[in-house]
């Protein structure tokens, strides 16, 4: 029976203690690289909410107040896009503008715009003309993209759907002035009521670990999960990976 503990026994416990205690540090690593991984992909969702709710706020000087007004603002909405016709480093270009607008002093702004625009339509290309164009959103921003970019998928919550995305607007006032304000948020793990699993950007994950993650960002006053804007102090909208 010794000889069997010795030979048999004693050898599987140290195998068996050597795989729990590589397990267990290698645990955290494969957490940590996972949770990298899938930042990634929050991240780029919040670049492009943050992307679209500025251009939104260009166009009416405040942020969209939910996702359905931001989603159809790119499938819908228009931007003035300042467009130059001619150019400035042309002397003889510049001189001849400047004659032709003596021309029509009577008109101002956009009205000379538009009518100098009408002339360079006509066959004047010595003209330069400065016009606002309105423009497609769709045909201005996320061109390129591989696979093409969907707006719907700004709603959810990476590997979480249908969880969505976190997304705050309001108008302070800072030094006397009132300030527009967005924030989006995509929390690492939360649990929808007592009990049930861990949804969020790391759902499906080690449920400990996502406990430790969040109670150490909590401590140490950082929003558990990836944040852009905020709705409390202005900060450029910044997001908080950068």
């Amino acid at each position: 029976m010794k000889k069997l503990l010795t030979i048999v026994i004693l050898p599987l416990c140290i195998i068996a203690l050597a795989y729990l205690i590589i397990t267990s540090i290698n645990k955290p690593v494969k957490f940590n690289k996972e949770m990298e991984l899938r930042k990634q992909e929050g991240i780029e969702i919040l670049k492009d909410i943050r992307t679209l709710q500025v251009t939104y706020k260009s166009a009416y000087n405040h942020y969209a107040p939910c996702m359905d007004s931001l989603i159809d603002f790119y499938n819908n909405g228009h931007i003035i896009i300042l467009t130059q016709f001619g150019s400035e480093d042309d002397s003889l270009a510049v001189a001849h503008t400047e004659a032709v607008k003596r021309n029509y002093r009577n008109l101002k702004g956009n009205q000379l715009n538009e009518k100098l625009y009408e002339l360079y339509q006509a066959g004047d290309k010595n003209l330069i003309v400065r016009l606002p164009v309105p423009t497609a959103v769709r045909d201005t921003l996320f061109n390129g993209r591989v696979p093409a970019f969907d707006p719907e998928k700004l709603r959810y919550i990476p590997y979480s759907e249908p969880d969505t995305v976190i997304m705050r607007t309001t108008i302070k006032m800072v030094s006397g002035v009132e300030v527009p304000l967005f924030e989006a948020q995509i929390p690492f793990g939360f649990r929808p009521a007592p009990g049930e699993p861990f949804r969020g950007l790391l759902s499906g994950m080690d449920e400990q670990l996502i406990i430790n993650l969040n109670a150490e960002r909590e401590d140490t006053g950082r929003y558990p999960g990836l944040m852009v804007g905020s709705i409390e102090n202005a900060n450029n909208n910044a997001g908080n990976w950068e």
